[in-house]
């Protein structure tokens, strides 16, 4: 088993431009992201655009998103069931097995009551994905979302895992986790990822700084912000210790920086933040793979 590989996430729609520019930083895979819907975009001749960046220097597509609301009963529901569809399809063009994304929600249904439609709607995507060897991971993010009421994701936490794999049980789907979510809502992530890490096919590179004195003093509920999402490396999670539990558990999937949340690497300082929580997470993970192992 190697080290666990470092990427981050870029939109498909600034892909072409951006990953030129970020490639001599280090990573050493790629998210494809889409918001929604597709843009219109030509899958295979994205993802050929893409793989003629990346191929040359030996870098990999990690896994393809969709972030939109599929389990809405209306067009837009229907046209994220299709960008599901698409990407499913398409996921081998771009040189990857996994294809994540939200769950979607009922809006404004509580979680549980949202279950029959997400069975209704992924067990067949499942299949779908199942037949083409692709993997599925969701992602999650409450987006602002709580148990009883929300709009675009259904994943929040443990409750909610257990039925949603009740619902689908297939061993092609999964999650698409990261700390910040558990962090902002209070949640210690250690002992969670120890318990679902073989549900676990992606890690997004996010986490959370927590202002205890003013939860102390204040609580959640009052007018003084008490959580930031953060890049790796400015926050207060042990990285090593994530990544230990993930690799005791075998882990076979890449961690993704999820940039443009942090409050201060932002703007001018984006890539500044980014390329220090890269080295971070290598620090983290043992730094540089060293041929020979206990061979040497």
């Amino acid at each position: 088993m190697g080290l666990i590989p470092i990427g981050t996430l870029v939109s498909a729609k600034d892909a072409l431009q951006l990953l030129p520019r970020v490639i001599p930083l280090g990573f050493e895979c790629f998210s494809i992201t889409f918001w929604q819907d597709l843009g219109g975009q030509d899958l295979k001749e994205t993802a050929a655009r893409i793989r003629e960046i990346l191929d040359p220097a030996g870098l990999p597509v990690s896994c393809i998103s969709i972030f939109s609301n599929p389990l809405t009963d209306d067009p837009a529901g229907q046209q994220a069931i299709r960008a599901w569809e698409a990407l499913i399809d398409a996921a081998s063009l771009f040189g990857t097995d996994l294809v994540t994304g939200f769950t979607g929600r009922i809006p404004d249904v509580p979680i549980d009551k949202c279950m029959p439609r997400f069975g209704e709607v992924f067990r067949p995507l499942a299949k779908r994905a199942a037949d083409r060897g692709v993997r599925l991971a969701f992602e999650n993010c409450n987006m602002g979302g709580t148990w009883q009421r929300g709009t675009w994701n259904i994943a929040h936490g443990p409750a909610a895992w257990e039925m949603m794999f009740q619902e689908v049980p297939d061993g092609n789907v999964g999650l698409q986790w990261e700390p910040c979510h558990q962090m902002v809502a209070l949640v210690d992530p250690v002992p969670q990822l120890r318990k679902w890490a073989k549900k676990v096919f992606s890690v997004h590179g996010k986490d959370a700084t927590i202002a205890w004195d003013v939860v102390r003093e204040s609580g959640i509920y009052g007018n003084r912000p008490f959580a930031w999402h953060r890049t790796p490396g400015f926050e207060d999670s042990n990285w090593a210790d994530l990544i230990t539990i993930l690799m005791m558990n075998g882990y076979p999937g890449t961690i993704d920086i999820e940039g443009y949340h942090d409050p201060v690497y932002r703007g001018d300082l984006e890539w500044t933040g980014q390329a220090r929580g890269l080295q971070y997470l290598k620090e983290a993970r043992g730094g540089t793979p060293i041929p020979g192992g206990d061979k040497i």
